[in-house]
């Protein structure tokens, strides 16, 4: 389901490379979060900081080559299903409100695997939930929770298990977030972290 937007209501996004179709354009955003996400990956130490700067930086690098906005806050007002989006106007506040409660206080090691898990999932629900970006949101959080799986030297994340099935529970998880309830996309997170 694509975004409600009051400014821009079509599917194909004005973009760099001219892609006129919906199977174009997916496969170069495809392309490009793949790309993304191994370069990431290559770079990764252990002293690697996930910051707001770091998630600009892995969102231009995903879709850099397709948009212009790549690597910048929205600056329109999305909802999907009827569920709004914090509005673009407040953006720039509310990642450095992410940053300052939940990202700079991430440990670079974890003792064990459960204090991880609630970390990832913290992270994925509050990035999903602010929805920073005018496209890929779903995609960065899922490279996001991928990496910060790999820096503790686990695998990614299984994401593929999330099946039409239970993405209705990966929706209410991330609304979840805004009272601060993360126990359901413990929950989900849980049942996809690799063995």
């Amino acid at each position: 389901m694509k975004y409600d937007s009051p400014t821009n209501q079509s599917e194909i996004l004005p973009n760099l490379l001219g892609l006129q179709t919906v199977e174009g354009i997916g496969l170069s955003e495809f392309e490009g979060f793949l790309k993304a996400e191994i370069q990431l990956t290559e770079s990764l130490a252990p002293g690697t900081k996930f910051n707001v700067s770091y998630i600009l930086k892995m969102h231009k690098l995903s879709l850099g080559h397709l948009y212009s906005f790549a690597g910048k806050y929205r600056d329109v007002n999305l909802s999907k299903g009827g569920f709004a989006f914090p509005a673009a106007r407040f953006l720039p506040e509310t990642m450095i409100g992410f940053e300052n409660e939940i990202l700079l206080k991430l440990p670079c090691k974890y003792d064990d695997k459960e204090a991880l898990v609630k970390d990832i999932a913290k992270v994925h629900a509050e990035l999903l939930f602010i929805h920073p970006f005018r496209e890929g949101n779903g995609r960065a959080a899922r490279i996001l929770a991928n990496l910060m799986s790999r820096k503790q030297g686990c695998d990614p994340l299984k994401f593929e298990l999330i099946t039409e099935k239970e993405f209705s529970n990966y929706v209410l998880a991330v609304q979840s977030s805004a009272d601060k309830n993360y126990e359901p996309m413990e929950k989900l997170i849980r049942f996809i972290f690799p063995g």
